[in-house]
């Protein structure tokens, strides 16, 4: 049995949450579509991109700022995937745990990536990582924000774990100061539940 780790008195709970029997039959025919009820979560921060002319311009001033970039960060901000925006422009963020976005037990990225777009949000754009650290100047100590992008291959990984190139950017605040580093954003890399993941809050189109 492919989900043998269910027992009776769950398979039941199942069963009754779809209205018995009845239901059950509904929904396997394709009468009765499942969807998860919307979860809308309050616009944490509104940043801005675009203020700097290119990624070495950024990095000078997280730098001149005393913020701690480590070598991860460092290193996909030099890629040709990590891109600013052309003009500036403000971005409003949004911030949830991964048991906030409705899992229950450890989840890969790419799931916790699909839950985001599936409640109508965004990922961000990879210069939102370290346009957060240079914005976020009061980040409280001991807080950790991980960044909902799209992964950027980091060559220092390939060094050491060529399965594991893939990064994500987050922003920490510890006993060391504030920084910008990176973790493991691959398919199969899994977040806990009450990791806090950052993302963009879609831009609401307007009529004339």
């Amino acid at each position: 049995m492919k989900y043998g780790e269910l027992n009776l008195g769950q398979i039941e709970a199942v069963v009754n949450k779809l209205g018995g029997m009845d239901g059950v039959e509904r929904f396997l025919s394709g009468e009765t579509v499942v969807k998860m009820l919307d979860r809308v979560f309050p616009t944490w921060k509104t940043i801005k991109l675009g203020t700097h002319k290119d990624a070495l311009a950024l990095e000078s001033a997280l730098k001149d700022a005393d913020f701690q970039i480590l070598d991860w960060a460092n290193d996909i901000m030099g890629k040709p995937a990590f891109t600013l925006a052309s003009e500036e422009t403000s971005i409003d963020l949004v911030t949830a745990t991964v048991a906030e976005l409705g899992f229950t037990r450890s989840s890969g990225y790419n799931a916790i990536c699909g839950r985001i777009r599936e409640l109508g949000y965004e990922l961000c754009p990879a210069e939102v990582g370290p346009q957060l650290r240079f914005q976020y100047k009061d980040q409280p100590l001991g807080k950790l924000l991980v960044i909902a992008m799209e992964a950027i291959a980091s060559s220092l990984d390939a060094i050491f774990d060529p399965r594991a190139v893939l990064n994500v950017f987050y922003v920490e605040h510890n006993d060391g100061g504030q920084g910008l580093s990176t973790l493991y954003g691959g398919p199969g890399d899994v977040f806990n539940p009450d990791v806090r993941f950052v993302f963009v809050r879609r831009k609401s189109s307007t009529t004339l």
